[in-house]
């Protein structure tokens, strides 16, 4: 009997190991890590996420936070928001009005990760054979409709006393743009870098409205899936860190940051000197300390009030819209704007904090 109960007394620490090692292979939290897709667009400020991706700093931090990202061209820029709004991404590049009208306006509550940029010249009206604005009446302009690009359009349009029902918008996606201008029946477009660049390259094209115009209004940013980031921050945490070791990298001078730079033109289908200057038309946040700065500015929920007017006379903001209030939109503090209760998109300097403070 004494023997039996030291037999047992002398195997439990040894029962006790081993069930807590098949609980651990069990258990699927244990055994297999979150993986997340994010989708990205070519785009100057959001070619640092390929490149991220390709040198391994995405999952260098994803391994750190314990989950798996998996970082996704998609060739058409609207497509890409309409993939994630769909579910399948958990996040995606896109700018300030199109998180509001596609993902905010379809019901995905929506937080914007990371406010990369604003577009400071990056996003244009061309026009071929003329060299003023005010030209652009009566004629037909290819842009992709109801998006920033429609946005420029009609900011560009009040400056000169003119409106919407002066020219007819043809909707253009942003990967046949080039090819359309290139035709003798296109004479106008809007459009961004580095298409932008392209379309005005082509003879008798004139650039006649950029966005330094209405510099802040905007801007770039990674949205992710509000309730994937809530139920579990490591996704933010993992983002914000690749971005800003790639921010510090490809700012610099050294052969290092032009290796970067060159390696993100290429990509983007340019050179390095052709790169940095569509750099040098985008107000890049490479330090976190100023995207924090700039999200939690005045400037920010003004800009998204006109963004929203302009959403809700263009009908974007949804069935059943009755102002460009219908949709709350959350800025750091508490702050809202539009309907408190219909909180769909939120501007957050929560992981951005993290990277200034050194925290990550």
């Amino acid at each position: 009997m004494f023997r039996c109960k030291s037999l047992r007394s002398a195997l439990m620490p040894l029962m006790a190991v081993a069930l807590a090692f098949s609980s651990l292979i069990l258990s699927p939290e244990a055994s297999a890590k979150d993986k997340y897709r994010v989708a990205w667009t070519i785009y100057v400020g959001w070619m640092p996420w390929d490149y991220a991706a390709q040198q391994g700093i995405v999952k260098k931090w994803a391994d750190k936070y314990g989950i798996e990202i998996e970082v996704v061209q998609v060739n058409d820029y609207v497509e890409s928001i309409n993939q994630y709004t769909a579910g399948a991404f958990d996040g995606c590049v896109m700018t300030n009005m199109d998180a509001l009208t596609i993902p905010a306006a379809g019901g995905v509550d929506s937080t914007a990760l990371i406010v990369g940029d604003f577009s400071n010249g990056n996003d244009g009206v061309v026009l071929k054979g003329k060299t003023a604005l005010k030209d652009i009446k009566g004629q037909k302009v290819n842009l992709v409709e109801l998006s920033v690009s429609h946005y420029l359009l009609a900011r560009a349009l009040e400056t000169v006393g003119l409106a919407e029902k002066d020219i007819k918008v043809v909707n253009t996606s942003d990967a046949d743009i080039v090819a359309a201008y290139a035709t003798p029946d296109v004479t106008a477009a809007v459009t961004w870098n580095p298409l932008l660049s392209e379309v005005r390259a082509m003879p008798k094209t004139a650039l006649v409205f950029d966005s330094s115009k209405i510099p802040g209004e905007i801007i770039d940013l990674m949205v992710v899936n509000t309730a994937k980031l809530d139920k579990n921050p490591a996704l933010g945490k993992a983002l914000a860190g690749a971005w800003y070791e790639t921010m510090a990298l490809m700012s610099k001078n050294d052969a290092a940051g032009k290796a970067a730079r060159s390696a993100m033109a290429k990509a983007s289908g340019t050179d390095l000197a052709g790169f940095d200057a569509q750099l040098a038309s985008t107000k890049m946040f490479y330090k976190p300390a100023d995207a924090v700065a700039f999200t939690t500015s005045a400037q920010l929920p003004a800009t998204m009030q006109k963004v929203a007017k302009f959403s809700f006379d263009h009908g974007l903001l949804g069935e059943g819209a009755s102002s460009e209030n219908f949709i709350g939109i959350g800025y750091p503090g508490g702050k809202t704007s539009g309907d408190k209760a219909k909180v769909k998109l939120r501007f957050t300097d929560q992981y951005m904090k993290l990277a200034a403070d050194g925290k990550l």
